[in-house]
């Protein structure tokens, strides 16, 4: 059954996500156990949502319905795995300015780009929180040979009010303009844990005065006992170890890179203690594309630091786009589990590939605390 009917059959039935785990028989052989479909171990439990870069489903309008796929899921799903919130790792376009089309590559220019990303969002406005920040491809013409960007045009502050009621703070960006590149949400946790969290959003290679800002606002009082979650594009490599540099103009004219950011904001703030980034990847090898690492701030605290891109799974970096990966996040009552596993909505369509959609080897289902 190709890919193409299995998105004509999610449209026209919907979406049930369904999982199997294999089973060992009485002579030993591995088989197939009944599907069952992502579900909360702890009915308390919360869930958190990051969907990786998104640039390979963007470029290429036959891929578009992929992100359909992803989104529908998330929204029936909303109420029985209390989603709270969706995080996107950046990437949101293949190329921010791009003035001329690829044979079998990019199909759109660059504009045309983020008109079909702002298309695809549209099935989430209005209805759940989604943050979005911006990675090298969302810059300059390329890949970040300066700052200009489209995303300010398509993702305003007030464009989604379910994400603008936790909006808290933005920073002026590089053309003294308030954006969602650099912002800052609140939100409450849902009873039993009624935890504070604050999210911060960083654009690729962040500026000083980006970091300056996002140092400032975690230091207000105010968030002094809140969670602090870091959203930004580039920060991990795929050992788990934090970028020292990076080759693109924005970092060669001082835009800083995974150890800068922790040395000069994670590292010293007492409440930051989960990053979360994507931008890592290899064509067709899960390894190359996932990682993670725990490190400890200034005041021992742990902090667990998460990449997740899934762009080039599914046929490389101009293939289906990510085969529909997302990574689930719950978050125990216990106030200091959390579950992460890694499903396909994509997958999760058809009973002939339902058992393709769990990824559950170590790097992609673990559990981690947050003490």
């Amino acid at each position: 059954m190709n890919k193409r009917f299995l998105l004509i059959l999610a449209m026209m039935c919907g979406i049930t996500a369904c999982v199997s785990q294999n089973v060992t028989s009485a002579t030993g052989e591995q088989q197939p156990a009944p599907y069952q479909p992502p579900q909360l171990s702890d009915a308390d439990s919360w869930t958190m949502v990051v969907i990786p870069d998104v640039q390979a489903y963007v470029e290429r309008p036959c891929n578009h319905g992929i992100v359909d796929i992803m989104h529908t899921w998330i929204l029936d799903n909303q109420e029985p795995l209390r989603i709270q919130q969706v995080l996107y790792t950046g990437d949101l376009v293949y190329r921010n300015d791009q003035k001329d089309l690829t044979p079998n590559r990019n199909s759109l220019l660059g504009k045309e780009q983020w008109k079909a990303f702002s298309r695809l969002m549209e099935r989430m406005d209005g209805r759940i929180p989604y943050i979005l920040c911006t990675g090298n491809h969302d810059y300059g013409h390329l890949s970040s040979e300066d700052r200009r960007t489209w995303f300010n045009e398509f993702f305003p502050t007030d464009r989604n009010p379910q994400t603008r009621k936790h909006l808290v703070a933005c920073a002026y960006n590089s053309f003294d303009v308030t954006t969602l590149e650099a912002s800052a949400y609140e939100f409450t946790a849902p009873v039993p844990d009624n935890r504070k969290f604050l999210f911060i959003t960083l654009p690729f290679a962040p500026t000083n005065s980006d970091l300056d800002w996002a140092k400032k606002l975690v230091d207000q009082p105010r968030f002094a006992e809140h969670i602090g979650v870091v959203l930004t594009h580039s920060y991990l490599r795929y050992t788990g170890e934090r970028m020292e540099t990076e080759k693109y103009q924005l970092n060669q004219e001082g835009g800083n890179a995974g150890e800068a950011i922790f040395q000069k904001l994670v590292y010293p703030a007492k409440n930051i203690r989960l990053v979360v980034c994507g931008h890592i990847a290899r064509a067709d090898a899960w390894e190359y594309g996932v990682a993670f690492s725990m490190a400890q701030n200034s005041s021992g605290k742990s902090v667990a630091q998460m990449a997740f891109n899934t762009q080039a799974i599914g046929g490389g970096f101009h293939g289906s786009g990510g085969d529909g990966w997302l990574r689930l996040l719950e978050f125990m009552p216990d106030r200091k589990t959390v579950k992460a596993k890694t499903f396909s909505p994509l997958f999760g369509i058809s009973p002939s590939t339902r058992h393709l959609a769990w990824k559950q080897d170590e790097l992609n289902e673990f559990t981690f605390t947050l003490e």
